[in-house]
């Protein structure tokens, strides 16, 4: 009888572990490719490739929260309560966010010997804000609000330590601009994963997004402290100043220099180095407005007046998927392009985009809608990667971290700015599309002339890849 049972027992188990393996291929497979994919080109030695997949497990959560509070501050109720949900959203979270902003990046800028440990803590920190408003999101009480908040707060400041660490992990073979390609790509398709799955997980329960989210930044506090030990070195590092000196003086100054000249130095500010990086953040600035602007216009006149014949939620998801495919098209084509004038790509992506905007104004459309978004996503994706190579070539390295460090937060100030300006506009298409063409014809006059200029004189430190 023994034998019997050995003799069933024995094709059983083969069975079984034949199903398991075939069940585990497609996973480990998968896991497999994207850790051959984020490790190409000597990422893997340098540690870049854990911070792409850090950005990656970052980018998934902060969508969960996004689905989490878009389920409940927008879609649980009729579109007038909605539009002042937002606009309390933004006066109890963004408007502080506004103020909180500039100081993110100088602080962290004073800390470069504990990147992994804030990048650690801005993780965590989000993981317990996510329990915090699971309790309260199913009702969208005013104590929603303030973790939203602190969410904002933590995200942003990841973000800046994550552009400091960057050129840290720079592999031999990998330029700075095709290197934060990467990393905004693998963020790019976590988000793309990560909006599926919470909007599965909101079927559970307007908490489950969160619960979600929760786990993500938990696994995220664990990467963030796994990085190599050189994230956390400062050698021959100052903090930048931008300004402007004069025409016949180079722009850069560092800390050190200040302290020759001043026994207590001014603080260092973004006004200096070079006239190509101020003018590609003007221009960068006026297409983050943008983003800003259409992510809350948008999400507002499409509930009110869908796209033709289509539903209000498919007419988000549209708009969404274009502004989505649009940002990985445009940080795809910036990790393919070689050009050597960044400027020229910054010009042409602001008036491309502003010709969009003005098109879309005079022959609105349900098409135009779809189009402006798509056009958008490639001029934010692009433009921010060619600011990225101005950054790279007229900063010297010892300054650069610092550089990054307050762009990030200029862009991120410009991005409420337009969402403010979206929140508050009537709920007419032409209208919106003619303020947003307003604000980047703004941005094309102080910047475009100025980048063609730089781009005909070229620079006298070139540092692109």
């Amino acid at each position: 009888m023994g034998a019997i049972r050995s003799a069933e027992g024995g094709p059983l188990r083969r069975t079984a572990r034949g199903v398991g393996r075939a069940l585990r291929s497609p996973v480990t497979g998968a896991a497999r490719g994207i850790r051959k994919a984020t490790h190409a080109h000597g990422a893997g030695e340098s540690g870049l490739g854990k911070l792409i997949e850090l950005h990656a497990v970052n980018s998934a959560g902060d969508m969960l929260i996004t689905v989490a509070l878009a389920s409940t501050v927008f879609f649980s109720v009729p579109t007038d309560q909605a539009r002042g949900r937002v606009a309390l959203y933004l006066a109890i979270t963004m408007a502080p966010f506004t103020l909180l902003a500039p100081v993110i990046g100088p602080l962290l800028d004073r800390l470069p010997h504990g990147r992994r440990a804030a990048m650690a803590a801005a993780m965590l920190s989000r993981a317990l804000l996510a329990l915090m408003m699971s309790g309260a999101v199913a009702t969208g009480g005013l104590e929603l609000y303030p973790a939203a908040l602190g969410v904002l707060v933590a995200s942003k400041a990841y973000g800046v330590v994550r552009s400091a660490v960057v050129p840290r992990l720079l592999p031999p073979r990998i330029s700075l601009v095709k290197a934060n390609s990467r990393v905004t790509l693998g963020g790019l398709l976590a988000t793309g994963v990560a909006a599926p799955l919470g909007a599965g997980l909101h079927q559970l329960g307007p908490a489950y997004p969160l619960y979600g989210a929760c786990a993500v930044f938990v696994s995220g506090t664990f990467l963030s402290l796994s990085l190599p030990h050189k994230v956390d070195s400062a050698k021959g590092e100052a903090r930048a100043k931008l300004a402007a000196d004069g025409p016949h003086r180079h722009h850069l100054t560092t800390q050190r220099h200040r302290n020759r000249r001043n026994k207590r130095p001014r603080p260092p500010g973004l006004r200096t180095v070079g006239r190509s990086v101020l003018h590609g953040l003007q221009a960068n600035s006026a297409l983050r407005m943008l983003s800003g602007f259409l992510t809350f216009f948008l999400a507002f006149l499409l509930r009110v007046h869908p796209l033709g014949g289509l539903s209000p939620e498919f007419s988000l998801g549209l708009v969404a998927v274009a502004a989505g495919v649009g940002n990985a098209l445009g940080t795809a084509i910036g990790a393919l392009l070689r050009s050597r004038g960044p400027e020229k790509t910054i010009a042409l992506v602001l008036t491309v985009t502003l010709g969009t905007a003005v098109v879309s104004a005079v022959l609105y459309s349900a098409l135009m809608v779809v189009v402006i978004a798509a056009v958008a996503g490639i001029s934010q994706a692009l433009g921010k990667q060619s600011l990225d190579s101005l950054i790279q070539r007229d900063v010297p390295e010892e300054v650069r971290t610092s550089a990054f460090a307050r762009s990030e937060t200029l862009l991120q100030m410009s991005w409420v700015v337009g969402g403010a300006i979206g929140i508050l506009l009537p709920l007419n298409g032409v209208v919106g599309m003619a303020v947003a063409s307003a604000f980047l014809t703004l941005g094309a006059a102080t910047a475009v002339r100025g980048l063609l200029t730089a781009a005909r004189r070229g620079s006298p430190h070139p540092r692109v890849a």
